[in-house]
């Protein structure tokens, strides 16, 4: 289901009430509110709304709202769904309830629909407290989120309240809402209301506590107990205090409709962008401003707030809301998988932060960095790797692997000179962008123009695979195609390996490397390669066969990288350890590619049972796409070439936050997330689309498949505009056809420009965000995407093409 986006209209003031308990006053609150909004406010029209009540209609809080400002002709009162039986929602809503999304819609319509009607004031009144059950059993302050109204919490003020507010202030606070007010009823007794007080006041942000006088005590007769309510609404709905704090409501309202609208205008003199040149970014409306984030969308400043917006997008942009849900298609730069705000994560992140901050983790461990490295080697099922390397983000990741492999050759083979030491890597592999990183990928638009790059490897050129006009081809640097009947006997390494284009792969290699080493007389400390589909050199989709064959050659091949020194080629092979590394030291950046983003936990089970790298890198989903972390593993072999008697021999690197407490409680987390998926089948379905009509039996253990339509796939690949594309796990690239290629060309950015300027039906009228490569457009969709949602896509990219 597409998303619902955050709500806010310059016309009306919206605040949603909760409560800390059940029998707070939530609906005397509201009462009030409603009421001494429509007397301070007559010309203006107030809404009071109770999504979801239970109980007797006659005693619903719609229906006690109606019946206290029933004098007032500018008061709608609502209630959108009524349960006669006086329980939670969860135990009413039967076998099949309203989905979530359908019953946000509503609110979210009932929203843009008041604040159509003109200037006014809404207040939506909550179910019992923050984690009270919804008809889906969703605690209401997850449900309510992607809506992220602004709050006011009615405190308790009966025996335990002060803490059951502060606990639901807090519980409201880490899931991202604002709290503009609490109100409490004094109660001379308890007095919570002065501890309370206090309080909030001595936030970092403080939050004015709003002390009302308690209602009468009920009268046995119901008409005497409905006058003495009546006269108490009178009197505290028009008392100066809720004026006052009426006015208070709207200039915070007014205040952060101002701030948002000028957000990205007072960042074009602050802030220096990544990636981006500053003499086309500053031009009106490149500027995207992002409120908040839900799931797989952003809430964005829509373009009929920016008086630079283009006329085409305020045409389309009707929605009296400030904020439009625009979609996250690129996964903020590959990193999101598990929505945006996901709850799990961020209580994670809560527990860690309140269990530790951050400590140092020189000489010291704590118990989420040894959980998360059992839990990462358990997923990743490498029968080399024993270690695991801490750094912060998959660049730093890279620097340390390289460490790891260029020490681990230089022991191995005794290097004593210092003669220049390089990498073997793949053409169009891109690290990262710290300069050991940079200095392992070929010149290119991201490190040519860096004053200190000196590329310091030998770039194999590998054969690629793409989809055309539904054919799946293999095309090698010289240009002979090879075509398959489907993606899977592309990916059936194992029965390839016994054919001639292995031969074929390993012969060459073999020739590259004599001629390297023996012709050109280079060293090589290590090969570093991402396996499957290069990322940022152009989602380039590469022949798995051909990496099989890379790295098998490479290990074997001691006999080349042992020429000039004194021992033998078998000497350099060690035999008591079947995992130690062989030739040189294999690194595979899966920084991207890692951790379920091509559907498996590993790239690397695509290449064959056996071909498992020496040092692996992962981030990116690591932490779910929460915060930054990365974890290098790497084998015993790969360790011990650090160990002596000496400080300098050891690994000396580190940063300041190595194994930060709460990335590592949040990293266990999400992999946990990711693992339970896996065991219990949510991706069935796609494999099912990809696999169950396929003819060819597969003798590698996994199957590829995607979370994009099979069919639609095949459709796009004979689009006019489209040169070819690539689908696996959830990623999903379209090469354009154009005369310049490469990341340089600017043929994706029409395309693009479109997706995010308009608003699309497909999405419930949101947009997309997503990120160009060169001609390549690419779309990456998390690891709980729902279905809804890749064909709402799916239907602006058919649109757009």
């Amino acid at each position: 289901m597409p998303g619902i986006s955050s709500f806010l209209s310059r016309s009306i003031n919206t605040h949603q009430i909760y409560g800390a308990n059940t029998n707070v006053g939530k609906t005397i609150i509201s009462t009030i509110l409603t009421r001494a909004a429509a007397l301070n406010y007559p010309q203006e029209q107030t809404w009071y709304l109770k999504p979801i009540s239970t109980g007797e209609a006659k005693d619903a809080d719609d229906s006690h709202v109606k019946r206290f400002t029933g004098d007032l002709p500018n008061v709608t009162p609502k209630c959108l769904l009524q349960y006669s039986e006086p329980v939670s929602p969860h135990l009413v809503a039967g076998p099949s309830p309203p989905s979530d999304h359908s019953v946000l819609s509503q609110v979210s319509n009932y929203l843009n629909m008041a604040a159509s009607s003109g200037p006014g004031s809404f207040f939506l009144e909550t179910a019992g407290g923050i984690h009270s059950p919804t008809l889906n059993r969703i605690p209401q302050a997850d449900f309510y989120r992607p809506l992220r109204l602004p709050t006011i919490l009615v405190a308790d003020p009966h025996l335990g309240g002060i803490s059951t507010s502060i606990a639901a202030h807090e519980g409201l606070h880490i899931r991202g809402y604002n709290t503009d007010a609490v109100f409490v009823f004094r109660d001379n007794y308890y007095r919570n209301h002065e501890y309370l007080q206090s309080h909030f006041a001595s936030l970092s942000k403080p939050i004015p506590t709003i002390i009302l006088p308690g209602p009468p005590s009920r009268q046995e007769n119901p008409a005497e107990d409905q006058k003495a309510l009546g006269a108490y609404y009178e009197v505290v709905s028009g008392s100066k205090l809720i004026k006052r704090t009426l006015e208070m409501l709207k200039e915070t309202h007014e205040m952060r409709c101002e701030a948002l609208e000028t957000l990205a205008q007072r960042a074009q003199d602050r802030i220096w962008w990544p990636f981006a040149q500053h003499s086309e970014l500053l031009a009106p409306g490149k500027i995207t401003t992002i409120d908040s984030a839900h799931g797989d969308f952003f809430s964005t400043l829509s373009p009929s707030s920016n008086s630079s917006a283009s006329a085409s997008a305020l045409a389309s942009a009707s929605s009296p809301n400030l904020l439009q849900q625009t979609h996250d298609a690129s996964a903020s730069w590959w990193t999101q998988g598990l929505g945006h705000a996901n709850p799990q994560l961020t209580l994670a992140a809560a527990h860690a932060a309140g269990r530790y901050g951050h400590v140092m983790f020189a000489n010291a461990i704590h118990e989420p960095a040894l959980r998360l490295a059992d839990s990462l080697l358990q997923t990743l099922r490498n029968p080399r790797f024993q270690r695991v390397f801490y750094s912060d983000n998959g660049s730093t990741g890279v620097e340390v692997a390289l460490k790891m492999g260029m020490r681990a050759a230089r022991v191995r083979y005794e290097w004593t000179d210092k003669k220049d030491v390089e990498v073997l890597g793949m053409d169009g592999n891109y690290h990262g962008d710290t300069m050991g990183a940079m200095d392992c990928s070929e010149s290119n638009i991201f490190n040519e123009s860096v004053e200190w790059h000196k590329g310091r490897g030998y770039w194999f050129k590998p054969p690629t695979v793409l989809l055309r006009k539904g054919v799946w081809e293999v095309r090698q640097p010289s240009g002979e195609v090879e075509t398959f009947k489907g993606l899977e006997g592309v990916m059936d390494v194992e029965k390839r390996v016994g054919g001639k284009m292995y031969e074929m792969y390993c012969r060459r290699v073999r020739g590259e490397l004599e001629k390297a080493i023996i012709g050109d007389g280079r060293r090589f400390g290590a090969m570093i390669i991402e396996p499957i589909i290069l990322g940022a050199g152009g989602m380039v989709f590469v022949d798995p066969l051909y990496q099989r064959a890379l790295v098998d050659t490479v290990r074997a091949s001691a006999d080349l990288f042992s020429i000039g020194f004194a021992k033998s080629a078998g000497e350099f092979t060690p035999t008591s350890d079947s995992n130690a590394w062989t030739g040189l030291p294999i690194i595979f950046d899966e920084v991207f590619t890692g951790l379920y983003r091509l559907g498996t936990p590993t790239p690397s089970s695509f290449l064959g049972p056996k071909t498992h790298p020496d040092i692996g890198i992962y981030a990116k989903l690591l932490t779910g796409g929460l915060l930054p972390l990365s974890a290098t593993c790497a084998s015993k072999s790969i360790f011990e070439a650090f160990l002596s008697g000496k400080k300098e021999d050891a690994l000396l690197h580190g940063h300041s936050y190595t194994a930060h407490a709460v990335g590592c409680e949040v990293a266990c987390t999400s992999l946990e997330v990711m693992n339970n998926g896996d065991e219990e089948g949510v991706w069935n379905a796609y494999k099912e689309d990809w696999n169950a009509h396929t003819t060819t039996t597969t003798h590698n253990a996994v199957a590829p498949w995607s979370v994009w339509s099979k069919s639609w796939v095949h459709d796009i690949s004979s689009h006019g505009n489209v040169d070819g594309v690539i689908a696996l796990g959830s990623v999903l690239a379209i090469t354009l056809k154009t005369s310049e290629g490469g990341y340089a060309s600017s043929a994706a950015q029409n395309m693009l420009a479109r997706m995010r300027e308009e608003r699309w039906e497909e999405l419930d009228g949101g947009n997309v965000m997503a990120r160009p490569l060169g001609n390549v457009v690419y779309f990456m969709a998390g690891q709980k995407t729902s279905v809804d949602v890749l064909r709402g896509v799916q239907g602006v990219i058919a649109k757009v093409l």
